[in-house]
């Protein structure tokens, strides 16, 4: 887990505080706190982050867990748990959000959403709402209005009065804010002790900081109860699961240099020169690595492997294929398919495409009949058919864990 200065928060991106160090004693401990039980094959709270983590304006993720639940939010947010920042969060929820936006400040987003952990049906229309309606000293509530009739309770337990719904809303996370209003709210609170805030909207409407409503969505509901937890379950669960399948493209080239072989798709070549490269130049291997790594999102080669860091001198480019399919397989991606094409007037790639293939599939842990090389020369043409490098095109297919339509 990385520590928030480690990401610039631009003002164009969105922060996020996640709100997950309660125990969820109404929900039953059974099997844990709410937010870490399974609901369609994963628990509640990775839903949550991967709601958030996916969509395209959101910048650094706080998370803020109990104390006790480091490791436990490890296991359920898997390698998600990388790419967020947890922080222990306090015995309130308002304590907890708190000290979520504390740890932003040392590099302060323009605008920080505030979600609470057991609502994962959080989709990227109501994030957008609400992003949309944040101004410079305006917050953003999404809330649904109030459907039901409702009745004030006597002491002795009668209805002493009915309550008229007109204007009223049930509030829903996530709650946004600019930036610093709202730590400065959060923070005067905290000094004058004042806990009793069951939102972050009423600490904004205490600090005087006008909050706009937006439209909520009936599906982003809190699980509170067990009988949420299993009905959200059962909706996952029952749901028609879809298969996805993403496709990454890399490219790379690498000119000639005095030597005395090449090195392509892990294999050693003879030829009358080498690649000139910072590692071994397998331009196969490079332009595969692209592949690999667009199909999560995770960047290319350069980001992970910076051609200035002397570590990397000389090395042997499966390591960096490797890195990449482990990264695939983190985010639960299953390698259906590679196909890398050289192009080059020469070395021949005919009497080595075999080995290449066998040492691909040890790499990548995948069947020889699910992996392509080509080679065609480029005609003469270009750099490549004045014989001064040769360039690598590859294509990878991976199939993901299936989404469930909402």
């Amino acid at each position: 887990m990385r520590d928030v200065s480690e990401k610039q928060a631009a003002d164009d991106k969105v922060a996020v505080v996640i709100v997950a160090a309660g125990r969820g004693a109404r929900a039953g401990q059974a099997n844990g706190p709410k937010q870490y039980q399974q609901i369609g094959g994963g628990a509640v709270i990775a839903r949550t982050l991967g709601a958030f983590l996916m969509h395209p304006k959101i910048g650094p993720v706080v998370v803020a867990i109990h104390a006790d639940d480091g490791a436990l939010f490890r296991r359920a947010a898997g390698a998600n748990a990388d790419r967020v920042v947890a922080v222990t969060g306090g015995t309130s929820r308002q304590e907890s959000v708190r000290l979520g936006l504390l740890a932003l400040r040392s590099n302060a987003p323009g605008r920080v959403l505030i979600h609470d952990a057991a609502r994962p049906f959080v989709d990227a229309e109501l994030i957008d709402r609400t992003i949309a309606a944040i101004g410079e000293r305006q917050g953003a509530l999404p809330a649904l209005p109030v459907a039901d009739t409702l009745k004030r309770e006597t002491a002795e337990g009668m209805i002493g009065e009915t309550v008229s719904r007109a204007g009223l809303h049930a509030a829903q996370t996530p709650q946004g804010f600019p930036f610093w209003p709202i730590l400065a709210a959060h923070e005067k609170a905290h000094h004058l002790g004042k806990a009793d805030f069951t939102d972050d909207a009423a600490i904004a409407e205490w600090a005087h900081i006008p909050v706009k409503i937006v439209p909520g969505s009936p599906d982003n509901v809190k699980l509170t109860w067990a009988r949420d937890i299993a009905m959200a379950d059962q909706r996952l669960s029952s749901a028609p699961r879809f298969p996805d399948i993403r496709t990454g493209n890399g490219y790379d080239v690498h000119a000639f240099e005095p030597g005395d072989h090449v090195t392509l798709c892990g294999v050693a070549i003879p030829h009358d020169r080498k690649l000139s490269g910072h590692s071994d130049a397998d331009v196969g291997l490079h332009a595969l690595t692209d592949a690999l790594l667009a199909t999560c999102g995770a960047g290319d080669i350069g980001t992970h492997f910076p051609p200035s860091d002397p570590q990397w001198k000389g090395a042997a480019s499966r390591i960096f294929v490797e890195h990449a399919a482990k990264l695939v397989r983190a985010r639960g991606g299953r390698i259906a398919n590679v196909d890398i094409t050289l192009i080059c007037e020469a070395p021949r790639v005919g009497p080595h495409r075999e080995a290449m293939t066998e040492a691909l599939s040890a790499i990548l842990r995948i069947s020889l009949d699910r992996i392509s090389i080509k080679a065609t020369t480029n005609e003469k043409l270009g750099f490549v058919g004045r014989e001064e490098g040769i360039a690598a095109i590859a294509t990878a297919s991976v199939v993901f864990p299936g989404n469930v339509p909402e």
